[in-house]
């Protein structure tokens, strides 16, 4: 009895799957350097009475081909941003004067960016013994954020001063975009089981006051 083979052969698949490239690497945040956290700012370079230059530095961000530094100030609440490929940038600011200030982290290749820290410092200037503190830093609630049917809210927030002389704090809580005083002369940086009405918007700030007389407004922040 004789046996047939047979054998078939296909055409081999000439198609390799294309590679995909790895998705690029998220910038991380950079490390603040100066103007140093909740300092007077004494190492500017005096254009006059009224201005200096500082040099903002901050350590280099693994991934990141640019940086945008933003710099706020305190007193009229206005910004202002530059972008930069270095770690360091000068700019031109008003003299006593508190600003907060971040850099952020940026690759054209990813779409995520990263925020660093932000730290606060007070830009110094002739005839200033004294210094008013930083506007109070609202914790929580957060701007905007819902009540969820709550009878009671804790307000929250950081105070900070570069003469570290902070005496006590103003609470003002109500329905209007002009809040009434709360509580006046608080010690902590906290109000607990303050009463409030589910479904109902309220605005609050903080008036935050030092030993020397000094004081400093948070700006108006709402909860709904």
């Amino acid at each position: 009895m004789g046996y047939l083979l047979i054998i078939a052969c296909g055409k081999k698949d000439s198609q390799q799957p294309i590679p995909t490239a790895p998705a690029p690497q998220a910038p991380t945040a950079a490390v603040l350097l100066f103007p140093v956290q909740n300092e007077e700012c004494t190492a500017g370079i005096v254009v006059s009475n009224t201005q200096s230059t500082i040099a903002f530095s901050w350590k280099s961000a693994e991934y990141a081909e640019s940086y945008e530094l933003h710099v706020k100030n305190l007193e009229n609440g206005i910004s202002i941003f530059q972008s930069t490929m270095l770690t360091s940038l000068n700019l031109t600011l008003s003299r006593n004067t508190p600003y907060s200030w971040y850099v952020v982290s940026k690759n054209i290749k990813s779409a995520t960016a990263a925020n660093s820290a932000t730290w606060k410092f007070y830009n110094s200037g002739p005839g200033k013994t004294t210094y008013a503190p930083f506007p109070a830093e609202i914790v929580s609630p957060e701007m905007g954020q819902k009540l969820n049917a709550a009878d009671k809210v804790t307000l929250d927030w950081i105070g900070s001063d570069v003469d570290e002389d902070i005496l006590n704090y103003d609470v003002y809580l109500g329905t209007s975009q002009n809040p009434s005083l709360l509580k006046e002369k608080v010690l902590e940086s906290v109000l607990n089981e303050v009463n409030v009405n589910p479904n109902t918007t309220y605005y609050w700030k903080i008036i935050t006051r030092d030993k020397e007389g000094n004081s400093s407004d948070s700006g108006v922040f709402c909860l709904v």
